[in-house]
Order: C-alpha cells, then structure tokens, then sequence
C-alpha cells in the first residue's frame, strides 16, 4: 500500500474517512482505497479478489491471455497471482501503522492449465510485527492443484509524506 491512500479513500468519487482496518472494507471499498485500484497489470491479467482478509485470501484468474508461446498457463502469470494475494493480506495485517513490502516468493508448477478460471487460496501461515508468510495454493476449475507458492512480506514503518 502506498503512502499517498493513507487520509481517506475513494468510492464513487467521493472521498471518505480512513478507515480504522482494512478487514472492514468491502472488497470494491479496498480497491478503492488503493491508490491505484487493483494495479495495471492485475487489470491487465484478469485478477478479481473473491475474499480478502489477513488470514485468508481467494482471487481468480482466467488462463485466457496468460499463457506462454504453447498455450499454458505461464508460470510468470500463477505467480503474480500468488504475490496478489499474499501482498493484500500482508497489507490488511500491517494496516495502519506499517505497510507490506515483498522479500520472497517462490512457486512449484505442478500441472498446466490450457483454458477456464484459476483460483488462488492464500492462507496465512505467519502473521507477524515485523513479518508475514502465506502459502498460496492455485486449482484449475477441476481443482486440480497448478501451482504452490509461498510468499513472505516484511512490515515496515509507514512512510512519512
């Protein structure tokens, strides 16, 4: 999260209070509350929160567009969708006094996708002051496992504008 969507948030065009946590939004209230939306390249991709909280996470995203030169589902793709994830829970966790900055993530490519939806489950398995750590598992629409990612955030001090 940056600096600049700390002092209130836009929904519709109108500008509302801070929220006191980010768990309490709605999901177009969060993405509002951002201070680009969900991100270019999550638009680009097709990503749409389904659930967000700091413990648990679901997105989705169609393989439509993101495949590689053979029509898979691009392993650069799963992993964005992962790092989603794992990055708007960090930020919901570490809300308001710090915001979430990614150190690692890492992802095994279990089976391909050619076509449909993907979901990914992002479960938190550290939540911590100065740390967090989600595992994110990606289905295809058969839930046949794609992928498993991990991803870790540091916490930092929010910036001063």
């Amino acid at each position: 999260m940056s600096p600049g969507a700390v002092g209130g948030f836009r929904h519709n065009g109108a500008m509302s209070e801070t929220p006191q946590s980010l768990a309490d939004l709605s999901i177009d209230d969060f993405i509002a509350y951002m201070p680009q939306g969900m991100g270019r390249l999550n638009e680009k991709m097709g990503i749409e929160l389904v659930e967000i909280s700091a413990e648990r996470l679901v997105g989705t995203m169609p393989v439509d567009g993101n495949t590689q030169p053979f029509g898979l589902l691009h392993g650069g793709a799963s992993v964005v969708l992962a790092e989603t994830l794992g990055s708007v829970g960090s930020a919901i966790h570490a809300y308001p006094t710090k915001v979430a900055v990614g150190v690692d993530i890492n992802a095994t490519h279990h089976r391909s996708a050619t076509s449909g939806i993907v979901t990914g489950v992002a479960t938190a398995v550290h939540l911590g002051r100065s740390s967090t750590s989600y595992e994110v598992v990606l289905t295809d629409e058969r839930g046949k496992r794609v992928c498993t990612s991990r991803i870790t955030c540091a916490l930092v001090e929010m910036p001063q504008r």
